[in-house]
């Protein structure tokens, strides 16, 4: 077949006849999540087919819990050394309750900045 020749319809290859993509590893961890953290079952057929876990993910990602645990509302590692700077350079003390919630934290930083 030479450059200009077009491909004749019975020698395209049919797509739909091939297996779906398998989901990638990411996908599959995030779904697992949105499943756990929402209190929901995740499909079992749907973990087979990557554009499927997709659409699954979609409609669900709202469903995911935001976590109002101490855990999930810890200060973060830049958070806390910001908020201890100020602290060096104001030569002021964080409260001990600050180190607790990421919200405090921040009215602290807010409060203290220069």
């Amino acid at each position: 077949m030479t450059m200009h020749q077009t491909i004749r319809p019975a020698e395209r290859p049919d797509y739909a006849s091939l297996p779906p993509l398998r989901p990638t590893d990411r996908q599959l961890q995030f779904a697992r999540k949105i499943a756990a953290s929402s209190g929901i079952a995740l499909p079992r057929d749907v973990q087979l087919d990557r554009a499927d876990l997709s659409r699954w993910i979609e409609a669900n990602r709202h469903r995911m819990a935001r976590s109002k645990r101490v855990e999930g509302n810890l200060p973060t590692a830049r958070q806390t050394e910001w908020a201890e700077r100020i602290a060096r350079g104001r030569k002021r003390s964080i409260p001990e309750e600050c180190y607790k919630s990421r919200e405090l934290l921040a009215k602290w930083i807010d409060a203290n900045s220069w």
